[in-house]
């Protein structure tokens, strides 16, 4: 540290706090400092400086799958303000199974990062008595929920899911139905069929409430128009199909093409996210957006602020949602 403080014209305190505290050295001193690290060669222990001032300058973050383009893309919008302040992102992901999430909580504290950021509200007893146990901030994503374990950034899956049904309705749809894989321990899905269970009850109590559960099978399009068929021999009457996610409305409407389904005049196909892939589809898909970038950086702002000890004005941020109308109902 001493030869990189000589190469950059710094003292080797001012190396420490470039490398340990980022935002409390200017810009420019930041810059003669990773030009002497690069010059020297020199790679910082790590381990050393975490035991020195206990902090690991890591962020651990649960996903349900690192597939998924809106999560990456949460996780990327999130790093873009956890690495400036000098904080490195370590990535797990659950399969959407709550003891997988279990299993990285326990073995992410064992590392010691310093917070938390997960995708979902939903969590075991013994998950949330780790991490409450554990004692770093955490930040819960895409979900809303009243009591929030410390901070939340996100949205109510309900109420979206019960807008779009009142875009149908107002469209002249009668019979819908809605269909995913709620056994596959997606709480956000979950909370879209009680959304969508509601809305129906409310706009169209004549009518019964029309719910495919395929519970054994994945979130993928193969699914999607497994639900597709399922849904059309369960409910052959049905106008319109409401999927809890675009990934399995994307196969869905798919399959609807090579089945000579007319969508929308046959069969209107909604999803959910707002993923790339919705807007190219032929008929393109009508779904809920969200702003991910938001979430990711709102999260990371809270996260940040957190380790600060700042105040924060309110540990919950609602990022809201939009009906993005296309041309599948």
């Amino acid at each position: 540290m001493q030869d990189v403080g000589r190469a950059a014209g710094v003292s080797a305190q001012t190396v420490s706090r470039a490398l340990s505290f980022p935002d409390q050295v200017s810009e420019e001193t930041r810059r003669r400092v990773q030009r002497a690290i690069a010059d020297t060669g020199y790679l910082p222990n790590l381990a050393a400086s975490s035991l020195a001032s206990n902090r690991s300058r890591t962020i651990a973050a649960i996903l349900p799958v690192i597939s998924t383009s809106i999560f990456s893309d949460t996780l990327r919008a999130a790093a873009g303000r956890l690495n400036p302040a000098g904080y490195q992102l370590i990535v797990g992901y659950t399969d959407y199974h709550p003891e997988r999430e279990e299993d990285l909580v326990r073995g992410f504290i064992q590392r010691r990062p310093d917070g938390f950021f997960i995708v979902g509200t939903l969590h075991t007893p013994e998950t949330l008595r780790l991490l409450r146990a554990y004692g770093a901030p955490v930040v819960e994503t895409w979900d809303w929920i009243d009591e929030p374990m410390d901070t939340l950034v996100g949205f109510s899956n309900e109420s979206a899911t019960g807008d779009l049904v009142r875009h149908l309705v107002d469209r002249g749809h009668r019979a819908l139905v809605f269909a995913g894989t709620f056994g596959s321990g997606d709480a956000r899905a979950i909370r879209r069929r009680d959304g969508f269970t509601r809305a129906v009850s409310e706009l169209l109590p004549d009518q019964p409430v029309r719910i495919v559960d395929l519970p054994e099978h994945d979130i993928s399009m193969d699914t999607g128009v497994a639900l597709l068929d399922t849904a059309l021999e369960r409910f052959p009457e049905a106008t319109a199909i409401m999927f809890a996610t675009d990934v399995l409305a994307t196969g869905a409407v798919l399959a609807a093409q090579r089945r000579g389904i007319a969508v929308p005049d046959r069969l209107a196909i909604t999803g959910f996210g707002d993923f790339e892939m919705s807007r190219h589809l032929n008929p393109a898909l009508t779904t809920v957006s969200v702003d991910i970038d938001a979430i990711g950086t709102r999260a990371a702002d809270l996260l940040l602020a957190r380790l600060a000890g700042t105040a924060i004005e309110s540990a919950t941020v609602d990022v809201g949602y939009r009906i993005v109308t296309r041309e599948s109902a």
